[in-house]
């Protein structure tokens, strides 16, 4: 091969070794990261784990503060251990100028509260001032620009409280008595034990472990990141997934480009070939030629990829944590297997996009491709038909597997799969298509130019392989940007709706630059609020480890509120008491059936069923008295009330209209979401249309006996740039047409499964202006790639010669 045919495949294969080196790279550092506020306990023992999915982020289950006391008494008086602090942790935030402050508001630490003691666990020290000793003193974070003896107002779970700021120290958080903290967090989920000096934490640690036994496990080192803050651990889960889905987008869109570069050059090199043929190689030898060629070209471009990858690796990272899917304690390692799956990658990538090029390279016949040397091979054969019509099929049912998904996130896996499916399905079948879609387009091709027009559609009907090969990767871009984008927006749209239809009120009060809001701002508005908290299920003889999340509400105010509510047994009017509980139907429980669960502050209470409901008619999987939830979370905080009339916000909230609180529920989320979609598309459509331009300059290349034989008959050197400029446009036009078609079945499966979840009919939110970017892209260089060379090899009129001399 030579260097200008395998600069393209190279130029292909770097890039996405580049992107799997870079992910792998992001993805080997996103290991969780020890909290500041334990990093001076060697050992740290934390409450048992709660059974819950990966993504779900629940908190362990606490122990109650008669356990936590028994076991920090025990782990205490262990060798080697010089003190066993437990850390409790609850709501507490500063007031500046009279609310909180936007900076706190992205920080979980800036806006918890701890007991003095467990300053000791971070190695916080004071800069000034004396500890907390009694209720109603405070020591803060010196940031904040306060003063000792100066007072401060706390924002809590039950309202503003005035303190005393008696010590400034150099974290983020604020610390009272720890006889205040224990009434504020009764429940504990981590006892650090600070060590004496040249004690072993491995030893200490096994010591522990027999203390504890199975009510807990104790970690060391790098396990004790499991403790990171929640907020954390799932912006790191964010960022793996979206490093994930890049890697393994990079991976197929190369072998996917790769393949049909290698196709487009195996059509170009076919005299070549036939004369190999000719001189006596065999078809395995004719093979073996193009896997050696490609073993070179990816192993070249997989060293090259790898060092680019790992140059920018650094900076990818951190603009993942200005964006927001990697925490703010995300830092770039360097291990091997991410350096050997990079190295690896080239050479795979490679060999496996020449499969299908390499079988057709050793098909060549040697009359036939010296006989062929200007017209097209046959059409694609039955072997070709059978794995496209195949490969349709598995994406069609795909297809019926996300209109029928009952979860969101199974109907996306199922549409992505399914649009891989049809594009790689579209492209094997591609020049069987490419003949009636220009067929199609007879009229308009014909119209503008003539002979213009006859030459490009003849070119195209008598070229349907090298068309299709190098309208494939338009085909891959248009229908990845257009799934992806339309799926985002569909979906968004669609539960905000829904959200939306659910709600009776005039206007919903939300947090403000805080996490919850408070008993007070509650009181203040006078509507239905939800409380939620994070129970843990407790069946006789089970560990009480399943999390569930319940909400503390008012039963006649919520039934009015919420439109959804369905109740299939029992009544909602029967939710009152310290021992009521409403269940949904998914919970197998009847009225009157015992239902043991443990609190926030590690109660074990037997509750009684007094009401089911359906499993979509509450944000959550209990209903409870709101004063139950106060009782056994002091800490709790208000999430949403919804309200009749418009009021004035008490501090810490705000308020919107329904419309709006659907819009902004998912706020966050979607805007996280959005910017993995522009990624996802910057990587197809990027990745895209450089395989375009390379595959369009290719042609131009190996059609320099035509283009001046065009001259000779006649043609001006503006007619022939006017000839490659419709062409290309012909190609981006194909491939948008199929790539589009791929997208719209996706999207139409999408719409359907959203149906089936919401209950409701669904509106498609077609991405017009990403649909229109895309194809504006490839066209453009798809044009610069074959007019700039056309140009360039036309700048002087050829001397005529004999028509002999034409050669395809």
């Amino acid at each position: 091969m030579s260097v200008r045919r395998s600069a393209s495949a190279f130029v292909a294969v770097a890039i996405g070794v580049a992107l799997v080196a870079a992910a792998t790279l992001l993805l080997a550092s996103g290991r969780p990261q020890v909290p500041d506020r334990l990093a001076q306990a060697a050992v740290v023992v934390q409450s048992p784990e709660a059974g819950a999915s990966a993504d779900s982020f629940a908190p362990t289950r606490p122990w109650s503060a008669t356990a936590a006391a028994a076991l920090v008494d025990r782990l205490a008086g262990l060798p080697g251990v010089a003190a066993a602090v437990p850390d409790r942790t609850f709501y507490a935030q500063p007031l500046v100028d009279g609310r909180p402050s936007a900076a706190d508001a992205r920080r979980e630490d800036a806006h918890q509260g701890h007991g003095w003691s467990s300053a000791r666990l971070g190695g916080l020290r004071l800069t000034a001032g004396e500890p907390p000793r009694k209720p109603g003193e405070v020591v803060v974070d010196r940031a904040l620009g306060l003063r000792t003896g100066v007072p401060v107002t706390l924002l809590t779970a039950v309202g503003p409280q005035p303190y005393t700021v008696t010590g400034l120290v150099d974290g983020p958080g604020v610390h009272v008595a720890d006889e205040v903290a224990a009434v504020l967090a009764p429940g504990v989920r981590a006892i650090g034990l600070v060590l004496e000096p040249g004690a072993d934490p491995e030893r200490v640690a096994v010591a522990a472990s027999g203390v504890v036994g199975g009510d807990g496990r104790v970690l060391t080192g790098d396990g004790r990141g499991a403790l990171e803050p929640r907020s954390d651990a799932r912006t790191r889960w964010i960022g793996m997934q979206v490093l994930t889905a890049t890697a393994a987008l990079a991976g197929f869109v190369t072998v996917f480009v790769v393949a049909s570069t290698f196709a487009f050059t195996i059509a170009q090199r076919r005299r070549e070939l036939g004369l190999l043929r000719a001189v006596g190689a065999t078809p395995g030898q004719v093979r073996r030629m193009v896997y050696v060629e490609a073993l070179a070209v990816g192993a070249s471009a997989g060293l090259v990829g790898l060092l680019v990858g790992a140059a920018l690796a650094p900076a990818v990272g951190r603009l993942l944590v200005d964006v927001g899917f990697e925490p703010a304690t995300f830092r770039v390692r360097y291990e091997h297997w991410p350096v050997a799956l990079s190295l690896a990658a080239g050479p795979v990538i490679a060999l496996l996009a020449v499969w299908s090029a390499s079988r057709r390279a050793a098909r060549v016949r040697p009359l036939e491709a010296l006989r062929e040397a200007a017209v097209e091979q046959r059409p694609i054969g039955r072997p070709r038909l059978a794995a496209g019509a195949l490969l349709v099929a598995a994406g069609a049912a795909l297809s019926v597997g996300t209109a029928t998904a009952d979860d969101a996130r199974d109907a996306a896996g199922f549409a992505l799969y399914a649009v891989m499916a049809l594009v790689a399905g579209a492209t094997v079948l591609a020049p069987a298509v490419v003949g009636p879609v220009v067929r199609l387009l007879r009229s308009p091709v014909r119209r503008p130019g003539g002979a213009i027009g006859m030459l490009v559609r003849g070119g195209a009907l008598s070229a349907t392989r090298r068309t299709a090969s190098t309208a494939a990767p338009v085909l891959l871009t248009v229908a990845f940007a257009v799934l992806v984008s339309g799926m985002v927006r569909t979906t968004t749209a669609a539960y905000a709706a829904g959200r939306a239809d659910n709600v009776n009120a005039g206007w919903i009060l939300v947090p403000d630059r805080a996490p919850g809001l408070s008993d007070r701002a509650v009181t203040e508005t006078g509507g239905t609020a939800l409380l939620p908290t994070t129970v843990f299920r407790s069946d006789p003889g089970t560990p009480a480890n399943r999390p569930l999340t319940a909400l503390g509400v008012e039963p006649a105010g919520f039934v009015t509120a919420n439109r959804a509510l369905t109740v299939v047994a029992g009544s909602l009017n029967d939710l009152r008491g310290d021992d009521s509980v409403v269940v949904t139907a998914s919970a197998n429980r009847l009225p009157s059936e015992p239902y043991p669960v443990v609190f926030a502050d590690g109660a074990l209470v037997s509750l009684r069923v007094v009401a089911v409901v359906t499993d979509n008619s509450i944000p959550g999987d209990l209903l409870l008295p709101r004063a139950v939830v106060r009782t056994h979370d002091p800490s709790a905080l208000t999430s949403t009330v919804y309200v009749r009339d418009r009021i004035d916000p008490p501090v810490g909230a705000r308020i919107v209209d329904v419309p709006g609180w659907a819009a902004e529920a998912d706020a966050a989320e979607d805007r996280l979401v959005w910017l993995f979609t522009l990624l996802l598309i910057g990587v197809s459509a990027g990745y895209g249309a450089i395989a375009v331009a390379n595959t369009l300059l290719l042609a131009a290349a190996g059609r320099a006996a035509d283009l001046r034989l065009v001259r000779l008959a006649g043609a001006t050197r503006r007619q022939v740039v006017w000839l490659v400029t419709a062409e290309s446009a012909l190609v981006v036009l194909i491939g948008a047409m199929l790539g589009g078609a791929v997208a719209f079945a996706g999207l139409l499966s999408i719409r359907a499964g959203l149906a089936e979840q919401v209950g409701a009919p669904v509106d498609l939110v077609v991405p017009w202006s990403v649909i229109g970017a895309v194809v504006g892209l490839c066209l453009l260089l798809a044009v610069l790639a074959s007019v700039l060379p056309t140009w360039r090899l036309l700048r002087h009129r050829p001397a005529r010669s004999p028509v002999g001399t034409f050669a395809g």
